[in-house]
């Protein structure tokens, strides 16, 4: 009995990282621009191999497109919706907010909403 239930609980962790693994994707500028729904898959990616960081604000407004609109005071930003990666919970909002620091980026944060 052991044995069998440590086996299927290894077999949903390893069904668990290859979902998690195929859901995260290099950046890619034409499905970024005309995938909204996917851009979840492609934020690790922007944010952890800093993709965007020293790019002026009209490079990025070329690269991903036009921005949500904030009403966020304080520093100059950006925010990309990126809508809500498949969860086996309740999934989040997420957002990609693009920080700028004299009209070059500063910092990229990946945000998961309530």
């Amino acid at each position: 009995m052991y044995k069998k239930t440590l086996f299927i609980l290894v077999i949903a962790i390893v069904i668990s990282v290859i979902l998690i693994s195929i859901n995260e994707n290099q950046f890619d500028e034409a499905n970024w621009k005309n995938d909204p729904l996917t851009r979840y898959t492609m934020a690790k990616d922007i944010v952890e191999n800093e993709l965007l960081i020293g790019e002026s604000k009209s490079d990025v407004l070329l690269r991903l497109g036009e921005a949500k609109t904030s009403n966020l005071e304080g520093k100059d930003h950006l925010i990309y919706p990126l809508g809500k990666a498949p969860s086996f919970f309740e999934s989040k909002d997420e957002s990609l907010i693009i920080i700028f620091d004299n009209d070059t980026v500063s910092k990229v944060i990946h945000s998961k909403e309530n």
